[in-house]
């Protein structure tokens, strides 16, 4: 299994410099992978926002080694063709690092509604479909025609193409147990789930929630070919025998990914400068 961090763009991790040496000392002290959100407005309390793209440009030349990216975009409120260039241009400034999250959004108020864009599910899954297809294609360094329900694309050829082929690798955010998403998921290269305490909203990926999602999985794919399950959690800096026992039970339940998450309050970044220097949970 590998170890990482996902922090917000927000709050105290919205200045970009900090948060890039926070990735720098991360990689330093021998995790895999640095992630940030992406929210242009958060529907929870009064946050400064970064652009997460700047965050994660900055990121890039900072580190040399682990992996990076947004967990997740938004796919349906950015035009293809500039995520397409933005992707692209990050993943050759790392030489083939860059891990693309996507997902519908988080709430669909604030990420479209906001901005006066419908907010059905159904419609801004449609569109996130047509965006993932959209991208591949324009990755794929050839000419793309596409003519769908909400995109278009004409005669269009991107150069130059990601380091990463036959693309970066894609991971779908969902929210467990909603199974709707898996069938998304199957058709990249990983999933992402928010797997939380519906009593108070913490970080809750029990061995069984992460055993019955790999099952879900497999059953959904055959069981072939790789494929990432990504856990998000929080262990303890200052008692490393049970950060490895936790980790080390969601290893064993099939996920291939765990990272320590924050969120936008206070201290959190102090709390995640000690999470990092202790070391991942190995």
């Amino acid at each position: 299994m590998r170890y990482g961090l996902c922090v917000p763009n927000l709050g105290e991790f919205a200045e970009a410099r900090g948060t890039a040496e926070l990735a720098r000392r991360a990689e330093e002290a021998g995790w895999d992978g640095f992630f940030v959100w992406d929210h242009v407005v958060f529907p929870f309390g009064d946050h400064e926002v970064a652009d997460p793209w700047v965050l994660l440009t900055l990121v890039a030349a900072a580190t040399e080694r682990i992996r990076f990216g947004p967990l997740v975009t938004a796919v349906a409120r950015r035009r293809p063709g500039t995520l397409a260039r933005q992707t692209t241009s990050l993943d050759r400034l790392s030489e083939g690092r860059l891990v693309f999250g996507a997902g519908l959004g988080f709430t669909l108020e604030a990420e479209f509604g906001t901005w006066g864009e419908p907010t059905e599910p159904a419609r801004v899954a449609r569109r996130l479909d047509e965006g993932l297809e959209v991208l591949d294609r324009l990755w794929s360094g050839k000419r793309v025609d596409f003519e769908g329900e909400h995109l278009a694309v004409a005669g269009v050829t991107f150069q130059p193409v990601p380091v990463q082929r036959p693309r970066p690798p894609v991971w779908i955010g969902c929210n467990w147990p909603n199974r709707r998403p898996l069938d998304r998921a199957v058709r990249w290269d990983g999933v992402a789930p928010m797997m939380v305490s519906p009593q108070d909203g913490s970080w809750n990926p029990t061995p069984a929630a992460v055993a019955e999602l790999v099952a879900d999985i497999i059953a959904r794919r055959g069981g072939t070919g790789a494929f990432d399950v990504v856990i998000t959690g929080r262990t303890p800096a200052d008692r490393p025998d049970e950060a490895r026992e936790t980790a080390g039970a969601i290893a064993a339940a099939g996920a291939t990914w765990w990272l320590e998450g924050f969120r936008p309050v206070p201290g959190e970044h102090d709390a995640a400068l000690r999470r990092i220097e202790a070391g991942p949970p190995r």
